[in-house]
């Protein structure tokens, strides 16, 4: 089949060879593959096909090989030795019971970026232990802060850990360490684990809690985790629901200015203690109209305010469509390719390869005899 890569992107000719797995390993692949690495994909025989609705098998190839098998692990590293960046999401010690692992790798391939993406990380109490997004989430201190206060901590979807934790610093990683490669010639290993990445996007939230600002034992007691009445969503009359985020004084003026809000008990928006009251009583306003009344009255205002979209309305969102931020790819809605380059733009190199399908041409390419 044909080479799968984006000749415009930032990344063209970077190559990437991708162990097969769930989660945030596949989205970083996506990620650089609309950038334009050359990302080759080894599946295990026997993997289902994903269907066009992958999305985050986008973009690459697939070749299928038996990875417990000598021929396999001897054409894998080859592969791995005309690699510039591997990428795998296996628990600890896997690779090397492979043969596969970073000493034997980058004893071939000195300049070898080898990407690890476990939930704990390589190592510590918790290395060998099964788990899932939730889970890492829940030790790093953000859980604790999200949901409602009467509420059991709300699972954030799985784009807090698996996505922004583990899939954004996987990218963020290999990048760096291929600019360090390529200046050097020598490769490394980039341990990343969700945990870390979850803690690290913490550093604000850390720095309001050390600042006075933040109170870490209660959930919706604080500006941004739904206590304000100034910075939350609130339901309409048709079931919908409408954001609002007037956190700076001439936003918040100017939402009081829009909705009619008068008299003193609006004056002092930083009082916590009239929080739940003034909350209940913006409830009682935004439940008398609907989400497209909202809309036409405050989105686009200073007033910081948005209609909650789900993923189908978010594609017919005027902003969204003028961005062309949802794209449809052979009757497929998927996200375009993000960020956007000035030169070197994304796009979105092809569909998602069926297990195996490339085989042949890919070890061509790479100049691997079987």
């Amino acid at each position: 089949m044909e080479n799968r890569t984006n000749p415009s992107g930032p990344l063209c000719g970077v190559k990437i060879l991708e162990f097969a797995g769930l989660g945030p390993v596949p989205f970083c692949g996506m990620l650089l593959a609309d950038l334009g690495a050359d990302i080759v994909r080894i599946d295990r025989p026997g993997t289902p096909d994903g269907g066009p609705a992958d999305i985050t098998s986008r973009g690459r190839r697939s070749i299928t090989l038996d990875l417990k098998s000598a021929e396999g692990q001897k054409t894998a590293m080859a592969l791995a030795a005309r690699a510039d960046i591997l990428l795998e999401g296996f628990r600890p010690g896997v690779m090397e019971k492979l043969n596969l692992g970073p000493d034997a790798l980058l004893a071939a391939n000195p300049a070898l970026v080898y990407g690890r993406m476990t939930g704990w990380g390589q190592d510590g109490p918790l290395a060998q232990a099964a788990g899932h997004d939730l889970n890492y989430v829940a030790i790093t201190g953000a859980l604790a802060a999200m949901g409602a206060a009467d509420q059991p901590p709300a699972p954030p979807l799985n784009l807090v850990g698996d996505y922004g934790g583990g899939s954004l610093y996987l990218a963020f990683g290999v990048m760096a360490a291929l600019h360090h490669a390529q200046k050097t010639g020598q490769g490394q290993v980039v341990d990343c684990a969700i945990v870390d990445g979850v803690i690290s996007m913490m550093a604000p939230i850390h720095w309001l809690r050390q600042s006075g600002m933040w109170n870490e034992k209660k959930r919706q007691a604080n500006i941004l985790d739904g206590g304000a009445f100034y910075y939350g969503s609130y339901a309409c009359s048709d079931g919908n629901f409408f954001t609002i985020g007037a956190i700076e004084p001439q936003f918040y003026a100017l939402l009081r200015d829009k909705l009619g809000l008068k008299g003193e008990e609006w004056d002092n928006p930083f009082d916590q203690a009239c929080w739940p009251d003034l909350r209940k009583k913006l409830a009682a306003i935004f439940a008398k109209e609907t989400r497209s009344h909202w809309q036409d009255l405050l989105e686009g205002t200073d007033v910081c305010a948005g209609a909650v979209m789900d993923m189908v309305e978010a594609a017919d969102h005027p902003h969204n469509k003028a961005r062309q931020n949802l794209i449809d790819v052979d009757g497929i809605l998927q996200p375009a390719p993000a960020p956007r380059f000035s030169k070197t733009p994304g796009a979105i190199a092809g569909p998602p390869p069926a297990p195996g399908a490339d085989t042949d041409v890919v070890l061509k390419d790479w100049g691997i005899e079987r």
